[in-house]
């Protein structure tokens, strides 16, 4: 079982989605462990203040070593004393993540993911933890939440008893390097349009050569870059 902590200014935000749908029920089963803390809990400041203005000017704030690296080392602590966590900050500088990197680290037994807001965190505390840095794409968004939560679904998707078995998630877009094959469901005909035949003539074999050839074709067709 992986356990996840995520170290984030809006803890409400990340367990609300957290606790919905396939991830709520892995959690609520045991599947996987994930918390969720606040590094304003761990400020020194009494107005529970997490930032401040950047050396050499600019706009925005930035977060401050201080809470951070005391959150951080505190659910350090917390874990059993041979834990070896894998420490990741979500930042638009970092490898983007992909299906292989998932994979990795859905490997793994422990992971704490940092949330950067404002105009990011004080460079030496990712220094001191050692944090490594991966990014979902290249865009910014207003918080490192929403990219947190992104890795984190994407890992538990991947761990024993979240989903039903493991072609649940095998055949999907990415894992085996290509897209995923058209998928239909009910009623067989819809204003014209039908559902290829071969998929409802129950010929097992000629449905998984079907799906393998769509595979292919969608993903010559939507992202050639894939099959180089």
């Amino acid at each position: 079982m992986i356990r996840i902590n995520i170290a984030t200014l809006f803890p409400a935000m990340c367990e609300a989605f957290l606790s919905e749908s396939i991830i709520g029920r892995a959690r609520r089963s045991g599947a996987v462990e994930i918390s969720c803390r606040d590094i304003r809990d761990y400020t020194l400041d009494k107005h529970r203040k997490v930032d401040d203005k950047a050396y050499g000017g600019g706009t925005g704030m930035v977060m401050q070593a201080q809470p951070i690296y005391d959150c951080v080392r505190s659910m350090i602590e917390d874990l059993p004393e041979d834990a070896n966590p894998r420490l990741i900050y979500m930042s638009p500088q970092g490898r983007t993540l992909t299906q292989d990197i998932v994979k990795e680290l859905a490997a793994e037994d422990d992971l704490i993911i940092l949330c950067g807001h404002y105009e990011g965190v004080d460079r030496r505390v990712l220094d001191e933890l050692e944090f490594e840095e991966i990014s979902v794409g290249d865009y910014v968004v207003t918080g490192g939440e929403l990219p947190a939560l992104i890795l984190t679904d994407a890992v538990c998707r991947l761990q024993e008893g979240v989903l039903p078995n493991e072609e649940a998630y095998s055949n999907e877009s990415h894992y085996n390097g290509l897209l995923e094959y058209p998928q239909y469901t009910r009623p067989e005909e819809w204003r014209g349009r039908r559902v290829p035949e071969v998929l409802i003539s129950g010929h097992h074999a000629n449905i998984k050569k079907w799906q393998e050839d769509m595979s292919l074709e969608v993903t010559k067709e939507k992202r050639p870059d894939l099959l180089g």
